[in-house]
């Protein structure tokens, strides 16, 4: 466990499933009032939203398998990564300004499809090189999630008569998540890893 925390690049990995994953917790103990207490939906209708939500994920899930073969995964999870943040502060301006439901229906699929290709080549990249110790870094990616969703869940309730509480949660989870891929998970350039290599050999 010492050198799986000490691998940057997992740690990294592993953020940003633990934040936006996690942060996703947000929008599951959100929506119910949101759409059936602020927008007045009936609970068939709110069954309906949800479910499309959960198709998003999938495909999401479906786009990363599709694309890998011909695209880096680690490009494909930047793309999602930056989907993420356009689509949550979309969502949490709608929120303020109180637009219609349709305008928090389409950004929160969006960031549900990003979702879904977050969680899968997260997974993956944060894999990779973990060697004998899959077991522990699986373990601490499926753990970090639960665990930042728990502490952000029961902040959606700060105020009921709003949706803002939960955009707003999406959205800073979603941005640090982008932060930390634009600062653990960088790759080594080429002029550093022939560096290293000049290194060793000399």
């Amino acid at each position: 466990m010492g050198g799986l925390f000490r691998d940057r690049s997992f740690i990294g990995y592993a953020l940003i499933v633990g934040f936006i994953h996690g942060g996703s917790f947000a929008y599951v103990s959100g929506t119910p009032f949101v759409y059936q207490g602020i927008y007045g939906v009936s609970p068939q209708v709110f069954s309906i939203l949800f479910g499309i939500n959960g198709l998003a994920i999938i495909t999401g899930s479906f786009l990363i398998g599709r694309l890998a073969g011909v695209i880096p995964e680690r490009s494909l999870l930047r793309t999602a990564v930056c989907i993420a943040v356009s689509a949550t502060s979309f969502l949490l301006i709608m929120t303020i300004i109180k637009g219609p439901l349709f305008m928090l229906v389409i950004p929160i699929f969006i960031y549900m499809t990003s979702m879904g290709m977050i969680i899968t080549s997260s997974f993956t990249l944060a894999m990779k090189n973990q060697g004998h110790r899959a077991g522990s870094a699986s373990a601490v990616i499926g753990m970090l999630p639960l665990v930042l969703g728990s502490a952000v869940s029961p902040l959606v309730s700060i105020d009921e008569t709003t949706a803002v509480p939960m955009a707003a949660i999406l959205f800073i989870t979603s941005f640090i998540g982008f932060v930390v891929f634009f600062t653990l998970t960088k790759e080594k350039t080429k002029r550093s890893r022939q560096n290293l290599k000049l290194h060793a050999e000399g």
